[in-house]
């Protein structure tokens, strides 16, 4: 008994040893500190973002990312352009206590991407344009563009950001935005082999009204090579077809007004990865809903969506309190894989093979009716 005593006495001095000490360590860390009246001021913060400057020439875009490539999606003169206002600076409106990111961007009358290559030795030549939401009243860049790089370049996809003209500012969200967005899908197309991109894996995620953008782009964009194939576009010729297509909480889609079933889905549509959360965002939900029902009811391939059943609206990647709606990025990266689009480039997707199937199958079924 005396032994088992002398042993709990033992353990008892130590547990209380291990407890107090990680409590009496900082303390006398902090004892050790200078004053804070000591200390040098704390500089202002480097290599912050700013708009270009302005003059007789077109506004140039600046990067808002470091390391970024960019080019505006249409030469100055092109008829696309508002010539009367492409000389306006971008306005931007930083992330409160990040003072290196813009939160969003407002005024974009030169439209452009900027490109983020992935790391050459573990590019699988995936591409994906961000297309980031705002109500067309703002571009939130920071939470639904430059967020989704950083992440999406760690899975050696490349990312392309769309600074795409906006409502506010004067514009038509299902022309000026949406051409933007094609523009940029046959701008990226074009320079895939400058960027060691595989040309055929080329696709657009757009956050709510970025999707707007996205979805349109999936739809329209047979109508939109038609009309700009002349002799004096650089581009004639190059598909704006996107790959694939990522609506996240979307803002209504060309189905969302079309009350008598007008909107022609093409033959190759892309395949579509869709999120939402459930009742906490039920008009995007709704949307959502309308374009997968779409799809669905014409056996469009390789369809995924997902809603939450707990979440709110915008955000991008945030971590969401740990909810499942918190890691939708995961599920997309689980979708992109699956469908072939990290593998090595030049190696056709299962998503193209399934697409062909399917227009051979629809083929097939129209010949014998």
């Amino acid at each position: 008994m005396k032994t088992n005593n002398w042993l709990e006495k033992i353990s008892l001095r130590i547990f209380l040893a291990a407890s107090i000490l990680p409590l009496i360590i900082p303390i006398a860390h902090a004892q050790q500190t200078p004053s804070a009246s000591g200390l040098p001021s704390i500089p202002e913060p480097l290599a912050v973002p700013q708009p270009g400057p302005t003059n007789d020439a077109p506004f140039a875009p600046q990067a808002i990312m470091t390391g970024g490539i960019v080019l505006p999606l249409y030469a100055p003169d092109s008829p696309f352009l508002n010539t009367n206002r492409i000389r306006e600076a971008e306005k931007y409106s930083m992330t409160r206590g990040m003072p290196g990111r813009i939160e969003y961007i407002v005024n974009i009358h030169n439209p452009s991407i900027e490109v983020h290559p992935s790391e050459p030795w573990d590019n699988f030549g995936a591409t994906i344009i961000l297309a980031a939401g705002g109500g067309h009243q703002t571009l939130n860049v920071g939470p639904e563009a430059s967020t989704p790089a950083a992440f999406f370049n760690n899975y050696g996809i490349n990312c392309v950001i769309l600074r795409n003209r906006l409502r506010r500012d004067g514009y038509n969200v299902q022309t000026d935005e949406v051409n933007d967005a094609l523009q940029a899908i046959r701008l990226v197309r074009a320079r895939a082999q400058d960027w060691y991109l595989d040309p055929n894996k080329i696709g657009i995620m757009g956050f709510s009204a970025g999707a707007e953008l996205a979805a349109s782009a999936g739809l329209k964009y047979i109508e939109f090579d038609a009309k700009n194939n002349s002799a004096s576009d650089p581009l004639a010729g190059v598909s704006s077809r996107p790959d694939f297509v990522g609506l996240i909480y979307p803002g209504p889609t060309p189905f969302t007004r079309d009350t008598n079933g007008s909107t022609v889905i093409p033959k190759d549509m892309p395949p579509s990865f869709i999120i939402c959360a459930g009742s906490g965002d039920q008009v995007h939900a709704v949307w959502a809903d309308t374009y997968f029902s779409a799809m669905l009811k014409r056996s469009v391939p390789n369809l995924e969506m997902h809603i939450y059943g707990k979440g709110g609206h915008a955000g991008g990647l945030n971590d969401r309190g740990g909810a499942p709606f918190g890691t939708w990025q995961f599920r997309f990266i689980d979708w992109f894989r699956d469908l072939g689009f990290l593998n090595k480039p030049g190696i056709q997707t299962q998503a193209a093979k399934d697409i062909q199937t399917y227009i051979s199958t629809s083929s097939k079924a129209v010949n014998n009716r």
